[in-house]
């Protein structure tokens, strides 16, 4: 997914194809120029099957979370054994535990890919110690600081700078420490925090056959 996560023409023709903005893609106005599908049929109006439109509905989450399609299957199936709440709301709060996404909510990186980029380059720490795993779950009271050779990089300065959202979600709570930032997890996030226009109905009939 190197190519469809890291940004450019790319994220811009994944946007304008799935007709919504995707901040973890960290490329912002795909649709105001073109508020239409990539290519020269781009601008034709045409019916959409049921089964395309909750294609493009899932594909929404797993494009924004920089996920394949097997770990995004890998992760319902373990959802599903949650009988706590629906199992599309796990998988929200799932994904937005992720440490790539969290650097990414925190505007310490422009994308996700730059986040998880940031992580595996050892620039993230929890609780004290370094961890370079993106997919890491990051809990309620976890501490996550940022090194001091990663606050100086171009993906943390971009991103202080020209923020992709413009807050952080509830979940997350960050204050100054020195000339960089430290953030705690205050609370479990909500399915509500996804951060773009999401139909979780289209989600469950798309994937209704996989079993736990």
């Amino acid at each position: 997914m190197s190519k469809t996560t890291m940004g450019g023409k790319n994220a811009f023709k994944i946007q304008r194809r799935l007709g919504v903005e995707l901040p973890g893609l960290g490329k912002a106005g795909a649709l105001e120029r073109r508020p239409y599908g990539p290519g020269m049929h781009g601008m034709k109006r045409k019916k959409l099957s049921d089964y395309t439109i909750r294609l493009m509905e899932k594909q929404k989450v797993r494009f924004h979370y920089g996920v394949r399609e097997k770990q995004l299957v890998n992760l319902i199936k373990k959802c599903k054994k949650d009988k706590k709440r629906a199992w599309v709301d796990t998988l929200i709060i799932s994904l937005e535990s992720r440490l790539d996404n969290v650097v990414f909510r925190l505007n310490w990186a422009p994308s996700i890919a730059a986040a998880r980029q940031m992580v595996s380059h050892g620039a993230i720490s929890v609780n004290g110690k370094k961890c370079d795993i993106a997919s890491a779950t990051v809990n309620v009271d976890d501490v996550i600081t940022i090194s001091d050779k990663g606050a100086k990089s171009g993906n943390y300065l971009q991103a202080q700078a020209r923020p992709r959202l413009s807050a952080i979600p509830a979940y997350l709570s960050k204050e100054a420490e020195g000339e960089k930032e430290k953030a705690k997890i205050v609370s479990e996030p909500l399915p509500e925090d996804i951060p773009f226009p999401f139909e979780k109905r289209l989600v469950i009939e798309y994937y209704w056959k996989i079993k736990s």
